[in-house]
């Protein structure tokens, strides 16, 4: 059997495989359809095959890239059975990012970045060693992309959903790292490919990035949840007074978010938003309303109010000041370091298209967003501990809200601190943004957790009476 019939005999087991995958955007194997766009072959020894795979999946719904790299070996690894794609002549099928062997193979490509062109392309900074002797391990978590951990010193993404262009992660880690911005993990390398898709035309894009892996830090989620399960394991003490109160690092998490903001400003492109503009803005988030009510009818007694923080935009007077953002910043995009504190994942929202993630927004956009993290953290554990039914349900739920507008201005207070902008200062264009994300939030947990759905109502039920 040749390299090719190995391959081909590979992909016809994808079909049955891919909709198990937590990252495949399809719903059932109902109708699809397979075909290689780009396939190049990294190691091709006796008990291991590796070939680089980009896939088109085309179902009823439309077509999607997925980058799935398969190993071919010739006898069964035990330590693989839970990524084990299938069997075929030349041996056992496996998602290779999970084989060690080949993800050591994959790195040291970096090492000869041009073997491999026009299919892939692989990039590494100036004065960059990467630890190729190092094993590989996949990160937990159910990620839509993979995250591997070489040692202690580099952290590969791989983008699993390929999207033609410049993906934004690599663009902005890549900027903020030649301007020397040290809040965010550095950018080592990147590795750009291409494929040919079903109408002829040839297509570039992202497919994975390495940076630095900040091994001891924490996320701003678990210690946000930490200084909460604080404040709820003391009935009578309020968010200031709990041991574990967690302003003043969310007053040093705005001072970031401002510093790397005013950096992205100075080394990607700006602009300014006028009246069209903002009128604009306003429609989009009134359509994306009109969406969410057809997912959410609970939303429906609260949509008249909330049209109102989006119409009030057509009267904003003066230019808003646009620029390129995080576009999905929260709690768990920000890791607290010896150093402090430091933003990461700048790909946005995978879920919105790629052009509207490269767009440009007011950074007012990204506070909002951290805005609806905090009450997230807050409030989180009324869900899954302290139902409505739980006599204590009330009064924790008014210190959870107390927590998240704590924190929340100590935020904006550390923003305007390094900036000379006070995210307060504009209260309008703020308070729209955060109507608009607690709608998507709304909609999301409708359709995914609809346990948590309580979270975002209640965030529309007082940003309604706000009005």
């Amino acid at each position: 059997m040749t390299s090719d019939d190995d391959l081909r005999a590979a992909v016809e087991l994808l079909p049955g495989w891919l909709p198990r995958q937590y990252w495949f955007a399809g719903d059932t194997s109902a109708g699809l359809q397979v075909r290689v766009a780009s396939a190049t072959l990294l190691a091709d020894g006796d008990d291991l095959r590796l070939w680089h795979v980009l896939i088109e999946a085309t179902q009823p719904t439309g077509s999607d890239i997925y980058q799935v790299p398969l190993s071919i070996r010739r006898w069964p690894v035990d330590r693989l059975d839970h990524v084990h794609v299938g069997h075929v002549d030349a041996g056992h099928v496996y998602d290779a990012l999970h084989d060690k062997d080949a993800t050591a193979i994959l790195l040291r490509c970096f090492h000869d970045p041009d073997r491999y062109r026009p299919a892939l392309h692989f990039h590494v900074g100036d004065d960059v060693e990467l630890p190729v002797d190092e094993p590989s391990l996949m990160l937990s978590g159910e990620h839509r992309n993979a995250n591997l951990a070489y040692g202690d010193t580099a952290l590969l993404k791989v983008f699993r959903h390929v999207v033609p262009g410049l993906n934004p992660d690599v663009e902005i880690h890549r900027a903020l790292t030649d301007a020397g911005c040290d809040l965010v993990a550095p950018l080592f390398g990147w590795i750009d490919g291409s494929w040919t898709d079903s109408t002829g035309r040839v297509e570039e894009a992202s497919l994975a990035m390495v940076r630095e892996f900040l091994t001891t830090a924490s996320d701003g989620w678990a210690l946000a949840t930490a200084s909460v399960r604080d404040l709820y394991a003391e009935g009578d003490l309020h968010a200031d007074e709990v041991g574990g109160d967690f302003a003043a690092e969310a007053y040093r998490l705005g001072m970031a978010t401002a510093r790397v903001h005013e950096t992205m400003a100075e080394v990607l492109p700006t602009g300014t938003l006028g009246a069209d503009g903002l009128a604009g803005t306003a429609e989009a988030m009134n359509q994306r309303l009109d969406t969410a009510l057809g997912v959410v009818p609970e939303l429906e007694p609260f949509a008249a109010e909330l049209r109102k923080h989006y119409d009030v935009l057509r009267e904003h007077t003066g230019p808003v000041a646009v620029q390129r953002i995080h576009g999905s910043l929260h709690l768990g995009q920000a890791l607290r370091t010896v150093l402090g504190w430091k933003l990461i994942d700048f790909e946005g929202d995978a879920s919105v298209p790629a052009a509207e993630r490269r767009a440009l927004y007011s950074p007012l956009r990204d506070i909002a967003h951290m805005m609806r993290s905090f009450d997230y953290a807050a409030q989180h554990l009324l869900v899954t501990d302290h139902p409505p039914e739980d006599p204590t349900h009330d009064q924790i739920a008014y210190r959870a809200g107390e927590w998240a507008q704590r924190n929340g201005e100590a935020f904006c207070a550390g923003y305007a601190a390094a900036s000379q902008t006070d995210p307060r200062a504009d209260a309008d264009l703020l308070r729209a943004y955060e109507t608009d994300q607690a709608v998507h939030e709304a909609m999301y947990e409708a359709r995914y957790r609809p346990s948590w759905l309580p979270i975002p109502l209640a965030a529309i039920e007082r940003l309604a009476e706000s009005t």
